[in-house]
């Protein structure tokens, strides 16, 4: 790690301004496919709200990827979205892909994989299956981060870790990585060439080229159970309509705050759920 690290640039609207997004008026073929894998047993729903974030955030398709158990009531509880049922371990997580997730894989242009996953064997075998028919972006999150993730040269991932999940990543504590948030993802963006985005009440976020970003504007109503599945949801929508790893994290960070925003004001200060959080994301993009 560097000692010095570049002051990183304050995430604001006018700063999203400087990088548009594509012109919201195409159809749904011209505003990406994501699929979402993730899911367990005990964790059933966590892709539920990652795909609604997704869709909120404006992906014209979405395809789901959970275990087989789970598989058609979600299809029941979003009929927006393709659903794909994948064989489970006896604890009750994702044990393998298949055939069919590796065409789903080839025709995204977004991946999101991790949410409601364990870290485990079986998920880390998963993730480098995904890893390897992908041809879109990458966003990595809970159970399938890694501290071995490294993205192809010049096609990175977005690394979506709270504190404890960073800690393991850089192999510090937690109370190091909250002392050093900033120097620790740039030094994880540079290492893993990744786009990470340290997830807090200030938000951290770098580029393996060496830029950076904060964002202190979050609330504490966002931290609730479900939060961070909406935002990689989000992130993964943004990134399909995009294209780019670094925009779509950048947007995805300040609409998600933005929108706890809404709902402190709406509902209250905490209280709100996380199933909530997608609701204003539309109305947030058309604002800024």
């Amino acid at each position: 790690m560097s000692a010095v690290q570049a002051k990183p640039q304050r995430l604001t609207a006018r700063l999203l301004r400087t990088m548009p997004l594509p012109d919201p008026r195409g159809g749904k073929e011209q505003r990406g496919r994501v699929l979402v894998v993730g899911g367990s047993s005990r964790v059933p729903g966590a892709v539920l709200l990652a795909g609604t974030g997704a869709l909120r955030a404006g992906a014209g398709k979405l395809q789901l990827a959970t275990t087989q158990e789970v598989a058609l009531p979600l299809a029941v509880a979003m009929p927006e979205a393709l659903v794909l049922g994948l064989p489970v371990t006896a604890q009750g997580e994702i044990a393998r892909g298949s055939p069919a997730l590796d065409q789903a894989l080839d025709g995204c242009d977004a991946v999101l994989v991790g949410c409601g996953m364990n870290p485990s064997a079986a998920a880390a075998t998963l993730v480098q299956r995904v890893i390897r028919h992908m041809r879109g972006i990458a966003v990595i999150d809970a159970g399938a981060l890694a501290p071995d993730l490294r993205a192809p040269p010049g096609k990175p991932f977005v690394l979506t870790p709270h504190a404890g999940e960073m800690a393991k990543l850089c192999g510090r504590e937690k109370a190091q990585v909250e002392q050093e948030p900033h120097a620790l993802a740039c030094a994880l963006a540079r290492r893993a060439r990744s786009v990470p985005v340290l997830k807090g009440a200030t938000t951290h976020i770098a580029a393996p080229d060496g830029r950076s970003w904060v964002h202190p504007g979050g609330c504490h109503g966002l931290g609730t159970s479900g939060s961070g599945d909406v935002l990689a949801g989000v992130i993964a929508g943004l990134a399909a309509r995009c294209g780019d790893a670094v925009q779509a994290a950048l947007w995805g960070v300040f609409v998600h705050a933005e929108a706890g925003r809404v709902l402190e004001g709406s509902v209250g200060s905490l209280g709100f759920l996380a199933r909530e959080i997608p609701g204003p994301v539309p109305g947030i993009l058309d604002r800024i």
